[in-house]
């Protein structure tokens, strides 16, 4: 992991980078946590997590994960190459977490897209390779179609901006110190529906808005989180999604809440880093206090 935020200059930021002298000298292992990325901006999207997970005073082994089924347009071989490791590989081995991105697939049915079969199976693997699994966005709408069916609808217009978010479980280990109300960016086509949720009552509603619905669902017979936002999101990266849009011309709306005076030649102020930061430390705390030591005794969650 330390390689990896070399690579994107984040010693500059004040995360410890541990080497591996030093690392096997403490009594405590390495967290490993997988990230499958879907993104099409591959560097981009693995500097925003490294941030988040290498802001965690613990140890952090961070891997990239690739699909066998579908080769990257917009992401040079030489760096897949270089960082990341073929899924057919890593599914021998075990994680602490895993992380499935968002996709710009949201439009498409689930079953048109080219992978979904292969990132169906890699769902399964998780349930038996897995102590912890955090899907974002496209990833999350896909694993709760995938696990509870639930349906993904379309929606009139983009959900693009920093949106009001009410904490419904403040007590939930995953919310620890979380405000009773907070921002979030969101980015989306599409999304699920309350409801949607299964009547057994499998998927706890840990963050919602009155604005845009489902933010935050926890499965907790599967030991899974799945974020429909994007706590991950940097200060400028709606700007560059907008002006991404605009080019190619696609009807984005302006995000809302995000723009000084909404005025797209405005610096944006980050309102939701320290939730941001606090969240994935959560996340990345809880593991730590529920992973076994060995990794080998990671199996097949109780039903």
């Amino acid at each position: 992991m330390a390689e990896i935020f070399c690579q994107h200059g984040l010693e500059g930021e004040g995360l410890v980078l541990m080497g591996e002298a030093t690392a096997v000298r403490q009594d405590i292992r390495p967290l490993r946590i997988g990230l499958l990325n879907l993104m099409p901006d591959k560097p981009g999207t693995e500097t925003q997590f490294a941030r988040l997970l290498g802001a965690s005073p613990l140890q952090v082994e961070l891997i990239l994960v690739q699909l066998e089924s579908h080769i990257p347009r917009h992401t040079s071989a030489s760096h897949m190459a270089a960082f990341y490791r073929p899924w057919d590989v890593v599914s021998r081995e075990r994680f602490d977490g895993f992380i499935v991105t968002g996709a710009p697939v949201e439009r498409l049915e689930f079953e048109e897209i080219r992978y979904w079969d292969e990132l169906r199976r890699i769902f399964d693997w998780t349930q038996t390779h897995v102590h912890s699994l955090l899907t974002i966005c496209w990833g999350a709408q896909a694993a709760v179609h995938h696990f509870h069916q639930m349906p993904k609808h379309l929606l009139p217009g983009k959900y693009s901006g920093i949106f009001r978010h009410r904490n419904q479980a403040p007590n939930s280990p995953y919310l620890r110190g979380l405000s009773d109300e907070i921002e979030i960016p969101v980015s989306r086509w599409s999304e699920v529906r309350r409801e949607d949720l299964p009547s057994t009552g499998q998927l706890r509603v840990l963050l919602d808005s009155d604005s845009v619905g489902l933010c935050l669902l926890e499965d907790v017979n599967r030991r899974a989180l799945h974020m429909f936002n994007h706590f991950e999101y940097e200060t400028m990266t709606l700007a560059e999604e907008y002006t991404r849009d605009i080019g190619r011309g696609v009807p984005a709306p302006l995000p809302q809440n995000y723009f000084p005076n909404d005025d797209p030649s405005g610096v944006p102020v980050n309102r939701w880093r320290s939730h941001a930061t606090m969240f994935f430390s959560a996340w990345i705390d809880h593991i730590y206090q529920t992973a076994p030591f060995d990794l080998h005794q990671i199996g097949p969650l109780e039903a």
